[in-house]
């Protein structure tokens, strides 16, 4: 049976188990260039040696106005690489495998002096009114998520994962909410998402997966749902998405028009439903504290990989404390193994 420390492959993807620490924003950026600082290179290799298969780096911006706050990580200069090289050659050392999360925050860049976005539509009444983008600025755009994806190659990342999720860039414009262009790419919603990935796909390696985190439903009164995604996915799939890591939300607080209150595995379902609609695998994540509860997704194939966020912000060795308590053998640090 299909357990939680059972390997993964995909491509050229090996995975010594089925548990991902999704990306989550650190805001440690204390000189405001970009570049991952002690404390990151702390915080992720920690979750190595913890025993975590694949590592996602936090949304990672691939413009200096695509941070969501100016102390956020980007990847839009080359002079980035070099940071985080020395953390995926270090994750490395412990057996885990590493990705990074290429992002944009679009409308939600609450830093910069004016953001963009697909349309003048601002977030709320606490955010900054954007700036419509014209269309050849959304091309260069298609063309910072290449150069990122370029630079995460020669940083040595196993994988890049493109945020499509959380009402930020790409969301912005396959969202019928925020997406009022009249030029192509308001004609057609998913195009700008599409074309990033055809972007991306032509940096990696033939045997690199490219996943793609998206938003599943919106929780805000004429939101889309399930359906309305599962026809941009098909989209995104067809050109060249691999791996699929399902949240939701991003447009409004969780709960609001109608959505579900948060709790654990609470969007499961839509992961599940995404896998079985798209033919493709799927990283569920939600509140998926619980041992019992993760290694449950994977074995009744609801995912194929199950997302530890806050959980792992807790507890550094979540992987290694789930393999005492399922009562599975994993590979434990010589230097921790009397602790075990």
């Amino acid at each position: 049976m299909t357990d939680l420390f059972t390997p993964y492959q995909l491509k050229g993807l090996s995975l010594k188990n089925r548990i991902v620490m999704p990306p989550m924003c650190q805001y440690s950026v204390e000189a405001k260039d970009g570049n991952p600082t002690d404390w990151h290179h702390v915080h992720y290799v920690s979750r190595a040696v913890g025993g975590t298969g694949l590592i996602i780096v936090e949304m990672t911006a691939v413009h200096p106005d695509g941070r969501i706050t100016d102390r956020d990580l980007g990847i839009w200069s080359d002079e980035h690489i070099p940071a985080y090289r020395k953390i995926v050659e270090e994750v490395h050392k412990y057996g885990a495998k590493i990705g990074i999360q290429l992002g944009h925050a679009g409308r939600k860049a609450e830093d910069a002096e004016q953001p963009v976005g697909p349309s003048s539509i601002p977030f709320s009444e606490r955010f900054k009114e954007p700036r419509a983008l014209k269309t050849a600025e959304v091309r260069e755009l298609v063309q910072a998520y290449k150069e990122g994806a370029r630079r995460a190659v020669e940083a040595g990342f196993d994988t890049v994962e493109i945020h499509g999720a959380h009402g930020y860039l790409i969301h912005q414009f396959h969202s019928p909410l925020t997406n009022a262009r009249e030029d192509e790419f308001g004609q057609d919603l998913s195009l700008f998402g599409v074309e990033v990935i055809h972007a991306v796909k032509e940096v990696l390696p033939a045997d690199m997966p490219v996943l793609m985190r998206i938003s599943a439903k919106e929780y805000v009164e004429d939101g889309y749902n399930v359906e309305y995604i599962t026809g941009v996915g098909e989209r995104y799939r067809d050109a060249g998405v691999d791996i699929f890591h399902i949240s939701s939300g991003g447009e409004g607080p969780i709960g609001s028009g109608g959505g579900p209150s948060a709790r654990a595995g609470y969007q499961v379902d839509l992961a599940h439903t995404i896998r079985e609609k798209l033919n493709v695998p799927v990283i569920a994540v939600g509140l998926l504290d619980d041992y019992e509860d993760a290694r449950r997704v994977v074995q009744q194939k609801e995912a194929d990989l199950v997302a530890i966020g806050r959980a792992m912000l807790r507890d550094p060795y979540w992987a290694l404390h789930a393999s005492r308590e399922l009562k599975v053998q994993a590979d434990i640090p010589e230097p921790y193994l009397r602790g075990f």
